[in-house]
């Protein structure tokens, strides 16, 4: 598949020989130029992009709604197996908008603020389909907290990550709980009290991010994995990412209660049927990508 290019303010995404418009959300920047986000489906796969460089995307109220907007658009719908999530320009998201943080927008406002930000990293992971991030640059803050929510991190040898919020007085309180959940205890402590940002191979080694690329094979290694993803069936990979979330809140013996469980309604899908039988008579399994059952 040929690397994505954009062009004009909206935008063209080539996809090998396929073609589609990129459409944005209906929020834009100051300057009503261009919206805050990218949003392109083809083949099963959602593009969303952060459209703020000059803003370093950071996640403005406007920037969470539009983001928001783009990740639950026919979030249900069976065209959409993988949703993968990047950013224009040299910084993936620096964070929140710190101007918008000041004493002038009040109470009131900031809390809208973290509802909605606390909104889209719960979606990230509650949504039937699993979610990649494809980072080329830095991420801090609650652009780090973004690549910790998301299912699956593909980042260049170039990415930095950190919570640097310590050094403006505003601890990165929320962007630790995806972060404490992503990382070990010690590694996350170390972020967040010093704010020194990790290398992409650090941050591979203690598992925020799946994959460090070279800058020139990110895209070609991030729709591969869409791609594989795109392979199975989607009420499989819904029913497999819901139930890793839950068990991983659980103690050992409550999350392998809930697991087999859940294999056992895994096996009662007609995909699931479909799979099994397609392995036994030694073809290529035809899913319905539907939650339909085969049995009670």
């Amino acid at each position: 598949m040929a690397r994505s290019v954009l062009c004009t303010c909206l935008g063209v995404l080539q996809l090998g020989r396929k073609t589609a418009l990129l459409s944005g959300a209906r929020f834009y920047s100051q300057s009503e130029a261009e919206p805050l986000t990218l949003k392109q489906q083809s083949d099963g796969i959602r593009r969303i992009i952060l459209n703020n460089p000059k803003k370093r995307n950071a996640l403005s109220l406007s920037m969470l709604e539009s983001l928001r907007e783009n990740i639950l658009a026919d979030v249900d719908s069976e065209d959409l197996r993988v949703v993968i999530l990047s950013a224009k320009g040299p910084v993936f998201s620096s964070g929140h908008d710190l101007k918008e943080l000041t004493s002038a927008q009040g109470r009131e406002y900031h809390t809208k603020v973290f509802h909605t930000c606390s909104e889209v990293m719960t979606l990230i992971q509650d949504i039937p389909v699993p979610v990649i991030a494809m980072v080329n640059g830095v991420a801090t803050a609650a652009g780090c907290q973004l690549v910790a929510s998301c299912d699956i991190a593909v980042v260049t040898e170039k990415s930095t990550f950190a919570t640097p919020g310590v050094s403006v007085g505003l601890f990165c309180s929320t962007p630790a709980v995806a972060i404490g959940r992503a990382v070990p205890r010690k590694v996350a402590m170390e972020m967040l009290f010093t704010g020194t940002p990790i290398s992409a191979h650090d941050a591979l080694l203690h598992g925020l991010v799946s994959k460090v690329v070279p800058e020139e094979q990110l895209e070609e290694e991030t729709l591969a994995i869409a791609q594989r993803i795109c392979k199975a069936s989607r009420p499989v990979v819904a029913l497999g990412k819901a139930t890793f979330q839950r068990q991983m809140a659980q103690g050992r013996d409550a999350a392998y209660a809930t697991a087999s469980k859940v294999m056992v309604d895994n096996l009662a899908l007609r995909d699931g049927q479909e799979g099994i039988r397609a392995f036994i008579e030694k073809r290529k399994p035809v899913w319905s990508h539907k939650a339909e059952k085969a049995h009670d």
